[in-house]
């Protein structure tokens, strides 16, 4: 069993060199998923010079560990922005989904990109017999609204109800994300991480640990800003992590979502069947080993053996719309897509390049992260108590595989796997809160707002842009 994606371990890995030197550049997007590429994409013929950083690998965080699905079906999320808003917000978010998968079929029909994209039926389902007259009320509400729906009869997973729709499709992510790279003649740069930006004489002055990059434009397209102000941006949403398998088995075209929380989100890829499930808040819940026994047992159930097992941690907004847009002058971000971050981070690299060649996008307004509703007023107070609660987990959380010790007036945490000690400081350098170690995936996660270090403290997930590692030598 291998502890990464599927994606990642289905793809040749393009390589990026590290900055090493002062640049100057019109656009500096920090970021290497989705966004960060779809934005570079949409810039290309803007005679505008575009640089792009990451901090760890291309592709290598939300979008490398997703399930590649692209649907408007998206669990409970519609009517949780019909509640927040209204009808009408809800269908325009809908229209924005398509949009953003038309875009996707556009790239890939217009570079020839070669990423296993498929048309397939999206269906949502409830095993609860208290929700069945919920989704018969998104299904009436979408029918209403000229939108197809189809029935099936689903059996890969217990249902009292379901209905889908056909306009839905699956691919590889990776696939799809270096196809644009290799059509693009951009700077791209890996293992570069953005320590402290500035701003001044209209000029944002964004510092490396050795080297700067001044820029006119830049777009924060990591998955978790890492800085705290003026966003604020731990009050303004939540962390949900899900846990994923891929295993061998030979089934048709499939892509299926559960209505409610804990989800359970499934389709196929070629001859294995990808399963997500277990999705929790991250700051309540820290117990990883658990989660990941229960979903081995679950693919057990199945009569299947997990082939990949791996995580994925999503940003959950206050009222259910995405982040993008401008924060202040030109500083732009994109991010907080609620798990569906394919679409919406394609979508949002369009409504991000439109803001800075100056075109009109009919989405600027809906998805501004400046808005301010009573949703959000109340998630800031949620929020608040649940990043505390993160913080003492924590600090309470002891494993007995784990040894806890200070060395030089520092704390550490030491890991043995029987062939090598790991030593790692204790804290996450973002805000301090006590890291706690995966050891499926071998990674020090922090559970206050989600950092991820690797087994020998490299950064490899923000909001933290510092490596952990500690030379007790």
């Amino acid at each position: 069993m291998k502890n990464i994606s599927i994606w990642k371990d289905t793809v040749k890995k393009e390589k990026f060199d590290k900055l090493n030197k002062d640049i100057d550049t019109d656009v500096l997007i920090i970021g290497g998923g989705i966004t960060g590429v779809s934005t570079m994409y949409h810039l290309r013929n803007s005679g505008l010079k575009v640089v792009l950083v990451e901090q760890n690998k291309i592709g290598y965080g939300v979008t490398g560990n997703s399930t590649g699905k692209l649907t408007y079906l998206q669990n409970d999320l519609i009517d949780k922005i019909r509640k927040c808003f209204d009808d009408d917000t809800a269908l325009k978010y809908i229209k924005s989904q398509i949009e953003g998968i038309n875009l996707i079929k556009g790239i890939i029909k217009k570079e020839k990109i070669n990423c296993d994209f498929v048309k397939v039926p999206s269906y949502i389902y409830t095993n609860k017999e208290d929700e069945i007259a919920v989704l018969k009320n998104m299904e009436e509400f979408l029918s209403n609204n000229n939108i197809d729906i189809i029935h099936s009869d689903i059996n890969i997973v217990e249902n009292k109800y379901n209905f889908g729709v056909n306009d839905s499709y699956m691919f590889h992510p990776l696939k799809f994300l270096y196809g644009i790279i290799n059509n693009l003649n951009c700077n791209v740069y890996e293992d570069t991480s953005i320590k402290k930006i500035e701003f001044n004489d209209d000029v944002y002055i964004c510092y490396t640990n050795t080297n700067k990059i001044n820029a006119k434009w830049v777009v924060i397209a990591s998955h978790y800003p890492y800085f705290n102000l003026p966003f604020v941006f731990p009050i303004k949403c939540s962390l949900e992590k899900s846990y994923l398998s891929a295993s061998k088995y030979k089934v048709s075209n499939i892509s299926l979502i559960s209505y409610s929380n804990p989800f359970i989100s499934i389709r196929n890829y070629k001859d294995y069947l990808i399963y997500l499930s277990n999705s929790h808040d991250i700051n309540t819940d820290i117990n990883d080993n658990l989660h990941f026994d229960e979903l081995k047992k679950k693919i057990n159930d199945l009569g299947l053996v997990n082939n990949y097992l791996w995580s994925n941690i999503d940003i959950i907004t206050n009222d259910g719309l995405p982040y993008i847009g401008r924060l202040k002058d030109n500083m732009l971000i994109g991010t907080g897509y609620n798990t569906w971050g394919l679409a919406n981070g394609v979508l949002a690299g369009k409504i991000l390049a439109d803001i800075i060649i100056g075109d009109n996008n009919e989405y600027i307004n809906l998805f501004n992260p400046n808005r301010l509703n009573m949703s959000q007023v109340t998630g800031y107070f949620v929020n608040s108590i649940k990043n505390l609660q993160g913080y003492f987990n924590g600090i309470i959380k002891k494993d007995n595989y784990i040894v806890y010790k200070k060395v030089n007036g520092i704390k550490v945490m030491e890991y043995n796997d029987n062939r090598k000690k790991y030593v790692v400081r204790r804290k996450c350098p973002h805000l301090g809160c006590n890291l706690v170690f995966n050891k499926v995936e071998k990674t020090w996660d922090c559970p206050c707002h989600g950092s991820r270090f690797d087994i020998v403290g490299k950064c490899i997930s923000g909001p933290a842009n510092e490596d952990i590692g500690y030379n007790n030598n």
